[in-house]
C-alpha cells in the first residue's frame, strides 16, 4: 500500500547531509510542498543551533517554493546544474552554496557514472502513481533519479490529470560500452515508455497537492526584441532562398525568455517560412500559440513552461495537443547525437559576446553567476546552424553587450555561427577573426559603441586574433567605476 502523508511528515524523513534528486525542469513538474516544508524545518533547526543542509541535484531551475525557500533558509550545501531563482542566485554569489554549472544533457549520465554524489532521495511531482510503482511524471531527470535513489517521495499533484499519460516518451540510454544510438529520426518519434516503473517498496511517501507550476510571465515583446526576432526570421528566409536550408525547413531549438518568444513569434509571422517542427528543451507560451495557428506542426521538449492560464488552455484540450506535444527526459531532449542527426537550427541567448564571436551566457562581469549555461551548449555545438541573440545594449545604453573580450566564456567562437542583435545580423561562417570583428562591429554593435570598438582594434597587437590585454576589460572596468561603458577612454587604461 502506498504511504500517504503530509508534506511536513515527508520532510521529517530527510536528514542533514542528505543528497536530494529533484524532478522537474524550469519550474514545471517541480515538487513544491515537500521542499517548502523542508525549508521551514531547516529554519527551525537552525534556530535551535542545529545544522541542516542538503545537496540539490536537479533537472534545471526549480520554483520559488523549492530553490527560493531552501536558499533563504540557508539549507543548501551544493546545487547543480541550473537555477534561475533570485534568492538562490544571491546565496551562490555570496558563497553560501557551492554551485557547479554544467550541460543539461550531461546531468543524468554524470549521476549514473558516479561523477556526482548518488541521491539518497528522489523527490518528484507526478500526475499519477499506482500501487504497482507506475508513475506518470512531469519532466527533467526523473527516470535516472528514481532508479538511483534509495527512496522516493512523490507529490501527487491533482491539478494535472492522469490523462496526461501518453504525452511522455521516457527513455534512459545504456551506459558505455553498451550504449546504442537513440532511435529518434524525426521530432515526433518515440523510443521509450509513457511512464516510469519503480519498485513500490522504494516509495517512502506520497503527498497529495493541488498547486500550479510557479511560472512567472515573461516580459512582453518590445521594439528591441521584436526587431531581433524579425532579423532572425529574415536571415533564415534568406538561407532558404540561398539553398542552405531545405525548402521544407529544419527543426527549431529555442532558448527560454522574452527574446525567444519574440523570435518564435516572428518565425510564425513570416509568410516565406513554412510550418516547422521543434526539437527543444522548453516549450513555452509562444509555441502553444504557434501550434494553434498551424505554424508549428509538432513540438518535442523536456518541459511545458507555460503560465497558469496557458497551461489550463492545454489541459482543457488534451485531445488536440496529445499528438502535437511530447515530453522527454533532458538526456534525450538535449542529446547532442539527436541534435546533429536532425539538423537542428539552434537559437539561444547571449549575456554578452565579444568582437570575435565568443559568448558569455552565465556570468556578470566575469564573477556573478546569473543562471547557468542550461542546454545552450548541448545544441549550439551540435546544431546544423547555431544562432545567438542579444540586445546590443543594456541598462539604457550604459552597457554594450558586444565587448572586446568576454569576461567569462561559455561558447567559443567555434560554436557560434551567427550573432543577431536588433541592429542586424553577423554571419561569422568562413571568416577569420579579423573579418569576424569587422562583421560584428558593423552589423551588431550599437552606433554609440562602434567607433570605440574600432579604436580598440587599432590598439590591439597584431596576430591571428588581435587583442590588447591591458585594454581587453577596460569597458567592464569603466562600468564598475562610473556606471557607464560609454565613458571608456582607452588611454586611461593603457599600461
Amino acid at each position: 500500500m502506498l504511504n500517504y502523508m503530509t508534506a511536513e511528515q515527508a520532510a521529517e524523513l530527510i536528514q542533514n547531509g542528505d543528497v536530494l534528486g529533484l524532478g522537474g525542469f524550469t519550474a514545471t513538474g517541480v515538487p513544491k510542498a515537500v521542499p517548502f516544508a523542508l525549508a521551514q524545518r531547516a529554519e527551525r533547526l537552525h534556530a535551535e543551533g542545529k545544522p541542516f543542509r542538503v545537496g540539490l541535484e536537479t533537472g534545471a531551475s526549480m520554483g520559488d517554493s523549492c530553490d527560493g525557500a531552501l536558499a533563504r533558509a540557508h539549507a543548501v550545501e551544493f546545487r547543480t546544474p541550473y537555477q534561475s531563482n533570485k534568492s538562490m542566485r544571491e546565496e551562490i554569489n555570496a558563497e553560501g552554496t557551492h554551485y557547479f554549472d554544467g550541460h543539461l544533457s550531461h546531468m543524468p549520465q554524470d549521476l549514473r557514472y558516479g561523477f556526482l554524489p548518488k541521491p539518497k532521495w528522489a523527490i518528484i511531482e507526478a500526475s499519477y502513481v499506482g500501487e504497482d510503482g507506475t508513475i506518470v511524471p512531469a519532466a527533467g531527470i526523473m527516470p535516472t533519479i528514481c532508479r538511483l535513489a534509495d527512496k522516493i517521495i512523490i507529490e501527487l499533484n491533482e491539478m494535472f490529470p492522469a490523462s496526461m499519460r501518453g504525452m511522455h516518451d521516457l527513455y534512459e540510454p545504456l551506459d558505455p560500452p553498451q550504449r546504442r544510438e537513440i532511435p529518434i529520426y524525426k521530432p515526433s518519434d518515440r523510443c521509450g515508455s509513457d511512464h516510469i516503473k519503480v519498485d513500490p517498496a522504494k516509495i517512502a511517501a506520497v503527498v497529495k497537492t493541488n498547486r500550479p507550476n510557479e511560472i512567472p510571465a515573461f516580459t512582453p515583446v518590445d521594439e528591441t526584441t521584436a526587431k531581433i526576432g524579425a532579423n532572425v526570421a529574415a536571415f533564415l528566409e534568406a538561407e532558404m532562398k540561398a539553398g542552405r536550408i531545405p525548402a521544407s525547413f529544419l527543426p527549431i531549438q529555442s532558448g527560454v525568455g522574452n527574446v525567444a518568444n519574440a523570435v518564435l513569434g516572428e518565425l510564425g509571422k513570416n509568410p516565406h517560412i513554412p510550418p516547422f517542427e521543434m526539437y527543444s528543451e522548453v516549450i513555452q507560451d509562444s509555441v502553444v500559440d504557434l501550434i494553434k495557428s498551424g505554424h508549428c506542426k509538432f513540438a518535442s521538449g523536456c518541459s511545458l513552461r507555460l503560465v497558469e492560464s496557458k497551461m489550463a488552455e492545454v489541459l482543457a484540450d488534451l485531445d488536440f495537443y496529445r499528438d502535437k506535444l511530447l515530453l522527454r527526459p533532458q538526456e534525450t531532449s538535449n542529446s547532442p547525437e539527436i541534435a546533429r542527426r536532425l539538423g537542428i537550427i539552434a537559437i539561444n541567448t547571449a549575456l554578452e559576446a565579444d568582437i570575435y564571436g565568443n559568448v558569455n551566457s552565465t556570468h556578470v562581469c566575469g564573477t556573478k553567476m546569473m543562471n547557468g549555461i542550461g542546454g545552450s551548449g548541448d545544441f549550439a555545438r551540435n546544431s546544423y546552424l547555431s544562432i545567438f541573440t542579444t540586445a546590443s545594449t543594456a541598462k539604457n545604453g550604459a552597457i554594450s553587450s558586444i565587448v572586446p573580450m568576454v569576461t567569462h566564456m561559455d561558447h567559443s567562437e567555434h560554436s557560434v555561427k551567427v550573432l543577431v542583435t536588433e541592429q542586424g545580423v553577423a554571419d561569422l561562417r568562413g571568416k577569420s577573426p579579423r573579418q569576424r570583428a569587422e562583421e560584428i562591429i558593423n552589423n551588431c554593435v550599437a552606433p554609440e559603441y562602434r567607433e570605440m570598438l574600432r579604436d580598440y582594434l587599432k590598439h590591439a597587437k597584431h596576430g591571428q586574433t588581435q587583442h590588447n590585454l591591458s585594454l581587453a576589460f577596460a569597458m567592464h572596468e569603466e562600468f564598475m567605476k562610473s556606471g557607464d561603458m560609454r565613458n571608456t577612454k582607452w588611454e586611461n587604461y593603457l599600461r
